[in-house]
């Protein structure tokens, strides 16, 4: 794939990650500009659902229908074929959901992380970190699940996808293990969303 030319990636600098209602505006500000086919990553349930009761009934006021683990009545599975058959519907999940989805072509277009996925420090992962070095373990599993996520993009030679970090301490480390010809891009979320609709809906 040409991953220079069909996909973007963008840290955002001025979201405040503690703030619920900057990451939901950003987020609501995300999928409509790129029209749906939109996917929002949390690393916390109770995160989520405080950005979903911000922005269901904005985005179903601007034709976006939205669906969110942990908020519907549906497997993980069942959320990702409804998303998958509806190429201007957006997406909130939790690990679960950046791991088992599979979303070739349009149906799919833009990925965004509220935070840095980090892995979680229980009993065992703190024992792992201090076998396997600290710092260098974390940032192996976190390189892991960023490079995961971000292959969901582009699976055809017509695919085009951009990947948002909004967590601006998103250290540029963790995006070495990114595909050749992918550039991180830090700046702000009005010049991310002009550079998005540029990219995905050039005249």
């Amino acid at each position: 794939f040409d991953y220079a030319n069909q996909a973007r990636l963008f840290v955002v600098s001025d979201v405040g990650r503690e703030d619920s209602r900057s990451v939901a505006a950003a987020m609501q500000a995300l999928f409509i500009a790129a029209r749906g086919g939109s996917l929002g990553l949390f690393t916390a349930i109770r995160r989520l659902r405080a950005v979903y009761d911000q922005i269901n009934k904005p985005l179903d006021e601007a034709g976006l229908s939205l669906y969110a683990q942990h908020v519907d009545p549906l497997d993980v599975s069942d959320l990702v074929s409804v998303f998958r058959s509806e190429h201007h519907s957006c997406l909130l999940g939790t690990d679960a959901v950046r791991d088992g989805i599979d979303v070739p072509g349009q149906a799919l277009r833009l990925i965004a992380f509220d935070r840095v996925p980090w892995p979680r420090p229980d009993c065992l992962h703190r024992a792992r970190r201090q076998h396997f070095g600290a710092r260098i373990y974390d940032d192996a599993l976190t390189r892991a699940k960023l490079a995961q996520a971000f292959g969901r993009l582009i699976r055809k030679k017509d695919d085009r996808g951009v990947f948002v970090m909004l967590d601006s301490a998103a250290p540029t480390r963790l995006f070495s293990g990114l595909p050749e010809g992918v550039i991180v891009q830090r700046c702000t979320l009005k010049e991310a969303i002009e550079s998005i609709e540029r990219f995905l809906y050039p005249v």
